[in-house]
This record gives structure tokens, sequence and C-alpha cells, in this order.
């Protein structure tokens, strides 16, 4: 059973970032092509691209918060890293309690975000001007990417709680 769910857990984590990848990665495509073909339109005036700008912003809002959210569950955007547990704190609970309460820190951050992004996303009425694309899809990447934030920083406590626990020397 215990087996059958670590499986379940780590499919779900896969199919989430992938997800998260491909909309990242489409997203940077299609602006670069887009970023594109407007430079070459001022150029050479065949068309006219008076949609870019509600695209670009929709394409660029979506690739950095998506692919934030996609960095926070690899543990891949930037940090100081943990050069304070690992030189300072040679005791491997209070290590794990360390990196805890910088989780619970940034567990903080995320809530707030989530929280007011939500707020904003919900309180959209408005529409872009040439699609009339509602404002709530634009910002929906906000507080979808702070709830992906959010469960995985409460992860990260879990994991440093176990780690408290039943600590494991590295």
């Amino acid at each position: 059973m215990e087996n059958t769910m670590g499986s379940l857990i780590k499919f779900v984590d896969r199919v989430i970032l992938g997800t998260l990848k491909v909309i990242t990665i489409t997203s940077f495509i299609i602006l670069t092509i887009l970023i594109s073909a407007n430079v070459f339109v001022r150029f050479v005036p065949i068309a006219s691209l008076h949609w870019f700008d509600e695209i670009i912003e929709l394409l660029y809002a979506y690739l950095v918060f998506y692919g934030a959210a996609a960095l926070w569950i690899t543990r891949g955007h930037i940090s100081v890293g943990d050069w304070i547990g690992a030189k300072v704190i040679k005791n491997v609970r209070a290590r794990h309690f360390y990196r805890m309460i910088i989780e619970l820190l940034v567990l903080f951050f995320v809530a707030i975000f989530f929280y007011y992004s939500l707020r904003l996303t919900l309180l959209a009425l408005d529409v872009t001007n040439v699609f009339a694309i509602p404002k709530k899809i634009l910002y929906s990447c906000l507080p979808l990417s702070g709830a992906i934030m959010v469960i995985y920083t409460i992860r990260n406590i879990a994991v440093e709680t176990i780690g408290m626990i039943n600590p494991q020397q590295k």
C-alpha cells in the first residue's frame, strides 16, 4: 500500500512538472516567434500587429509564473543554498529543524502570494482590448502557480519534519 501511494505521488509529480514544462516551453517558443515577427514587420510593414501586446503579456505571465512553479517543484530556483545548515549546524536533527524554519518562512511568503493573486484573479472583471480575453485568464497563472508552490513547500516541511524525527546521516 505504501509503495503504491509513493508511486502515485511520483506519477502526479511527473504529470504536474511535465505540464508546467510544456506550458513554459510553448510560451517561450510562441514568444520568440511573435517577437521575431514584430521586429520583421517593423522593417517590412506588411501587416499590423495591433494585438501583439496583449498576447505577449499573457505569454510572459505564463512563462514566468508556470516556469517558477516548475523550478519550485525541482528546487531548481535560485537560492543561497544550504551554506549555513551544512557547514555550521553539525547535529542532523538541528539541521532539519533549521531547514524546516526556512521552509515555514517560505510558506508564509507563498501563502500571501497565493491569497492576493487569487483575490486579484477573482476580482478581475475587465477584458483585453483586441481579443476581449477575460483578464481572469491572464491572471489565472498566478494563483495556480502559487497553489503549486504552497503544496510543494508543505511537502518540503514534511520532509524536514520526518528528517528531524528520523534523521539519516549524510
